[in-house]
């Protein structure tokens, strides 16, 4: 989806219930949702029998995107039967594919990807009441004030006549339709592409408006058109891993001239700031990714479902896998894990932003720090392993 929930470190992340009860929190945001524009009328039909939702508030506390190791992650959403489904719908779609792409200049596997992985091609859009939803976690959310802001994009979505409320369902999140798109999303990129007078997202269908959408999205991130999200690459034994940052941006011959090369016959891309990736460390596979990987990643800022858009994208077009294994027997750190190493890299005098319980660029900034500090390998990498030397 098109979602920062758990995107970064600094993110105004918070703990625990809103001061007071649901009904308080609600008097307070009717104030401003009034000084925002909405009228009672719209408002009225959003908040009809609109109560807090448990399994919203249970959901928030585990996202898969930074629960799960990367390789179980792609395992999970890029799988072969995925991959086969999208190219059937490739097919089906062509036309429309080809329009979207002559239009925004962003490939029909990608979006074919993302469409996959948000929803399974349309088959799990969500039945969470989007208000509801929405309410609960700008109550009890880790992240209220980003709650907050999308009800009130909701709302004006429901002020402006795009759809009623008793449509506007998605997922816990607050992400709607085919490409799981934040209320915020819809207004700012959503496109009637079929040109029948609706932005109709969640048409079951057709799904020219979402995937033209998303298009629209990319596009206004950066997407370029022709370039590939990343092409797996082999590191030298005296490669420098401080440069393994999405921070340190080079062309690729300069990465070629460090002794980095392709893993595969795919040649590196030309004219194009890149990055070396490691999303499992040192031990795992390497990649050099490009401004469109960067693109996914605005989309949804997980670097896991950055990676996984892009295998699958990979997999539908007929490229070939990861050629490098994955670490065994390795896994990820939980999120009360993560809290922890933050609060101890910080008590160590290593910024590692808010402690929030999410590896965020910050939080990977420390623990490079933190490993050149020892003399290990500074990856980036937050393994059980490099949190049980901070205890």
């Amino acid at each position: 989806m098109t979602r920062d929930v758990g995107a970064t470190d600094r993110t105004g992340a918070s703990s625990g219930a809103s001061k007071g009860g649901f009904s308080e929190w609600k008097d307070r945001f009717t104030d401003r949702a009034r000084r925002a524009g909405i009228g009672e009328a719209a408002f009225d039909r959003a908040f009809l029998d609109v109560r807090p939702n448990e399994e919203v508030v249970r959901l928030d506390s585990r996202q898969p995107e930074f629960t799960l190791f990367p390789g179980e992650y792609l395992d999970a959403l890029a799988t072969p039967e995925r991959a086969e489904r999208g190219r059937k719908l490739g097919r089906k779609l062509r036309p429309v594919l080809a329009a979207i792409e002559r239009r925004f200049g962003v490939e029909a596997d990608v979006l074919l990807s993302i469409w996959g992985i948000e929803s399974s091609f349309g088959a799990e859009t969500g039945s969470f009441n989007v208000v509801a939803a929405l309410a609960t976690l700008a109550w009890r959310g880790r992240r209220r004030q980003f709650a907050e802001e999308q009800l009130l994009k909701a709302l004006e979505i429901i002020e402006q006549g795009e759809l009623p409320p008793s449509r506007m369902r998605g997922s816990w999140a607050g992400a709607m339709g085919h490409v799981q798109f934040i209320p915020s999303s819809f207004l700012e990129y959503a496109v009637d592409f079929d040109c029948d007078g609706r932005r109709d997202i969640w048409n079951p269908e057709s799904p020219a408006d979402a995937l033209a959408s998303a298009a629209n999205y990319l596009s206004g991130h950066g997407w370029q058109r022709g370039r590939p999200w990343g092409v797996e690459v082999l590191l030298p034994e005296a490669f420098d891993y401080l440069n393994a940052d999405l921070q340190v941006r080079k062309p690729a011959g300069a990465w070629l001239g460090l002794g980095v090369a392709p893993a595969t016959v795919r040649e590196l891309p030309e004219h194009c700031e890149t990055s070396v990736f490691l999303p499992a460390g040192c031990r795992g596979p390497a990649f050099l990714v490009t401004c469109n990987f960067r693109a996914i990643l605005a989309y949804n800022r997980a670097l896991n479902y950055a990676l996984a858009v892009g295998h699958l994208a990979d997999r539908i077009s007929g490229r070939g896998g990861i050629r490098a294994a994955w670490p065994r027997n390795a896994r990820a750190l939980a999120g009360t894990e993560v809290s922890e190493l933050q609060q101890r890299l910080i008590e160590q005098g290593f910024d590692a932003g808010a402690v929030d319980g999410l590896e965020g660029p910050d939080t990977r900034a420390a623990v490079r720090a933190y490993q050149a500090s020892l003399g290990l390998t500074p990856d980036g990498f937050a393994s059980p392993a490099l949190l049980e030397r901070l205890r």
